[in-house]
């Protein structure tokens, strides 16, 4: 190919990923859900026929966006192409074909160009009621988690299944946000078709035949030769976590070869009786995303990146089978990064960053009057991030989503959605963990209902018992906790009461610091003195 074709190409490419960016963008723009309009707990794709997934917009979670790429192989076996039309789109939630968990909605829509097929567009997001139980870990199976929507047309050649809308409707506690986030997600796809084929139209291509073999062999070659660059051998690890009523043990070993990377979680502590299982596609997304973060993170992501690494595992609590309850997949999900980034420093030592809070802090609030009182009735659902683990190098960043990276929703945003008053939201001094470079801070949050109100709460949280570990001598982040304000102790996980009254207190935990603490320099210190990141007494 001549440098002239190979510059076409890249700008080809770099327009596909713009076309994705305002896929993802609409989706933003028109969600009813807080979770996806201000927090960004989405993902978008572009796909060839075959179901390889071609470009990803940044905007989105590495849990959404890798699932997803495996997805929609999952619809093109279940919908045969004979029976695929323009202007159909189609959807599931199902956890073990979609992304792990009921909440969350998977979209994918056939693009046609002059008749034939070019593409498919997908997209996901979390959606705020699902029905069932609600958003938490008491279920005892996923039966009890709310309506599962099998792979199924959305809409035939542009004409929505309302039959599907109608029992969404009677299904759910907020259907109104619940059926616009249908209608936004269908959208997403929509705005991605009509741009490619702008493009397709405007560049003279027929199909992506062309392009997709330019993005796959030049992401081939990239990730082949940053993978026979590292060490090679076989590192295990182990990370405990809080559990629901016990502790549950995590368990990877990670074997780097000459030309691709294998993750297998066997001697991972079996699947719980709780919601707090994750099927093996959610556990492999955030593996590869951990890997991902090692080997090649300026390398885009797509099919061809993807198909380095390999996810194995027994039935265990990371591969969950039905009809295990899993609502909270997220939770040991997230905790899959540092579970496997432990494995791999050991081949990579002084280049990986310390533990830090993993699983976000989501709480679900179902909020009413008191009994015989006049009020509202809403169903709230916050984001919220503990502290980043320390970095070789630099501190820990603090109240930072990682690895999922949504934003946390404003308190305006989120007080708007129920009748509940945010009292307080700051960092959380003294809760990084101590080391040459500081484990990011966690946060304070203080939350009560309006006079009149009480609520419920879903608590799905971890590192209260088992804190972030610290790494080369780093010290230990800060364990969370749970309370009331008049100092009973709450469960860091199921479905809980807050009388009306009472402010429900959450002290997110801090990252792990990164070395020896003696070699942290005093002008580190002081500046850690000045903005509060530790108090009088702290170090």
């Amino acid at each position: 190919m001549s440098d002239i074709s190979d510059i076409r190409m890249q700008v080809m490419w770099n327009r596909l990923i713009s076309v994705v960016e305002e896929q993802a963008l609409t989706l933003l723009r028109t969600a009813f859900s807080t979770s996806v309009r201000e927090s960004g707990d989405l993902s978008a794709g572009v796909f060839d026929p075959r179901g390889q997934m071609l470009a990803q917009a940044v905007t989105g979670t590495p849990g959404h966006v890798n699932t997803m790429a495996e997805a929609v192989l999952h619809f093109m076996n279940e919908i045969p192409r004979d029976t695929m039309f323009e202007g159909d789109t189609y959807v599931t939630n199902d956890p073990w074909l979609g992304t792990g968990h009921l909440h969350d909605i998977t979209m994918v829509s056939p693009s046609f160009l002059n008749g034939e097929l070019v593409a498919f567009f997908a997209c996901t997001a979390h959606v705020v009621d699902v029905g069932g139980r609600g958003f938490g870990a008491d279920a005892k199976s996923v039966y009890e988690e709310g309506i599962q929507i099998p792979i199924m047309k959305f809409a035939e050649k542009g004409k929505v299944n309302l039959d599907l809308v109608r029992i969404l409707r009677a299904n759910v506690r907020e259907p109104n946000q619940v059926v616009g986030d249908f209608y936004s997600l269908a959208a997403c796809n929509e705005v991605g078709h009509r741009r490619l084929v702008d493009m397709m139209k405007e560049i003279g291509l027929s199909s992506l035949d062309g392009l997709g073999d330019f993005i796959f062999s030049r992401t081939r070659d990239a990730m082949l030769e940053r993978i026979k660059a590292l060490p090679k051998g076989s590192w295990s690890n182990e990370l405990v976590t809080d559990g629901y009523d016990a502790p549950v043990k995590l368990v990877a070993k990670v074997s780097v070869r000459d030309d691709h990377v294998e993750v297998d979680f066997t001697g991972t502590d079996p699947m719980s009786r709780w919601g707090i299982n994750c099927p093996i596609i959610y556990s492999k997304a955030y593996a590869c995303y951990a890997l991902k973060c090692v080997v090649a993170p300026d390398i885009p992501n797509n099919a061809a990146s993807l198909a380095f690494f390999t996810v194995t595992s027994p039935v265990n609590i990371l591969n969950a089978v039905r009809p295990a309850p899993v609502a909270l997949r997220h939770i040991f999900g997230h905790m899959v990064p540092d579970l496997v980034l432990g494995a791999i420093s050991q081949a990579m030592p002084g280049k990986i960053l310390a533990e830090g809070a993993g699983a976000l802090w989501n709480i679900h609030i179902s909020v009413r009057p008191v009994a015989g009182g006049q009020g509202r009735r809403a169903e709230v659902l916050m984001f919220n991030s503990g502290g980043m683990g320390a970095r070789p190098g630099i501190d820990g960043l603090s109240a930072t989503a990682f690895p999922s990276g949504v934003h946390t929703m404003p308190i305006e945003a989120t007080e708007h959605t129920g009748p509940i008053v945010i009292w307080r939201k700051e960092l959380r001094p003294d809760s990084g963990g101590d080391g040459e470079f500081r484990g990011g801070l966690g946060q304070v949050i203080e939350i009560a209902a309006i006079e009149g109100h009480e609520f419920d709460f879903s608590a799905m949280f971890d590192r209260v018992n088992h804190p972030a570990h610290g790494r080369n001598g780093g010290e230990p982040g800060v364990a969370g906790v749970v309370k009331l304000d008049d100092g009973t102790q709450m469960r860091p996980k199921g479905w809980q009461h807050v009388p009306a009254g009472r402010r429900l207190i959450l002290e997110l935990p801090g990252g792990g610091g990164y070395g020896d603490p003696a070699k942290r320099s005093v002008e580190a210190r002081a500046n850690d003195q000045s903005k509060e990141y530790i108090s009088e007494n702290g170090k």
